[in-house]
């Protein structure tokens, strides 16, 4: 199949595939990564972010994806809107909630990191209706058939501020600025299933203030558990202590290293197999996450490095 011909397929069915006309097989491109980030308002709309990221491996791929961009207010650009109201309208018929989509944009851009040159589509609209409202805000019910996270798949959901998460199904893998799932995954029917509300305190530990503190409802009392401090291999280091030479070669040798493990490593092995001191690796993954390079998921009291292809 033509290189911007599945280009744009895959972003199109991977936006809403629990939708059962859109739900079957789809191919998949290699070296690639979607981030969905939903923005839940107080109003019960939602702001869409969808980003589609392919690694542009030739000159080739290239020309045909600067072939693909020319095309994106004409042609994708419209497509994805007819196939998200199409979505909205169903999930209306099934809530028996008025919903529309508007405010649709799309862009295409290509962008070099020290891993390569990638084509990156960003596609945004807002669905109102999206949540339930009331005393509280609640959304999963549009999602009737269920999501599906393929592979290098990022889900991330924000609600409005001074809300608390009461209720999670299933709880997030991570909590930063958001709720975060990670592929692979696949959702139940309704799922994610998110109850925000004004007036409790999260049923899962939420950071207070600089993070000295948890706050966890324990049946119906209130127990406040006092946080550990950060692991040792997981310092708040910046890399202002590095020249510009030595951040580089450190930066080729953790990439390398992810590469050759299959593209994901424990922080605390990265350390072991480079033999450098914790807080210099620490602050090289920093700067690397913030770059969206790699990704850090928390797992128990380690950190799995992840790279973003």
């Amino acid at each position: 199949m033509h290189y911007v011909t599945r280009f744009c397929i895959v972003t199109l069915v991977a936006i809403l595939i629990w939708v059962p006309v859109i739900a079957g097989a789809a191919p998949v491109l290699p070296e690639s990564t979607i981030t969905y980030m939903i923005t839940v308002q107080e109003d019960g709309s939602a702001v869409w972010h969808v980003e589609y990221r392919t690694l542009l491996a030739t000159e080739e791929d290239v020309a045909m994806f600067n072939a693909y961009a020319g095309n994106v207010s004409s042609t994708y650009l419209p497509e994805f809107r007819d196939l998200m109201q199409r979505s909205a309208a169903q999930a209306a018929a099934a809530t028996s909630r008025p919903m529309e989509t508007d405010s649709f944009d799309g862009n295409a851009v290509i962008q070099s990191s020290p891993t390569g040159r990638y084509g990156v589509v960003f596609y945004s609209f807002r669905w109102s209706g999206f949540a339930k409202t009331g005393n509280e805000l609640s959304i999963g019910d549009a999602l009737a058939g269920g999501l599906y996270l393929a592979k290098d798949t990022t889900l991330i959901v924000r609600y409005p501020e001074g809300y608390a998460v009461s209720v999670s199904e299933p709880a997030p893998d991570q909590v930063r600025d958001g709720l975060i799932w990670y592929g692979l995954r696949s959702f139940g029917a309704g799922e994610p299933h998110l109850v925000f509300d004004k007036s409790g305190i999260p049923w899962f530990p939420v950071a207070v203030g600089s993070g000295i503190a948890l706050f966890v409802i324990v049946g119906a009392g209130v127990v406040l558990i006092r946080r550990r401090p950060p692991e040792p291999d997981e310092p708040e280091e910046s890399t202002a202590g590095l020249s510009e030479t030595d951040l580089v070669s450190m930066e080729e040798k953790i990439i390398h290293l992810l590469k050759a493990s299959g593209g994901e490593q424990y922080q605390s092995e990265i350390v072991k197999n480079l033999g450098l001191p914790k807080s210099t690796v620490s602050a090289t993954l920093n700067d690397l996450h913030q770059r969206g390079i790699i990704q850090k998921i928390k797992k128990g009291r380690e950190n799995l490095i992840r790279l973003i292809q």
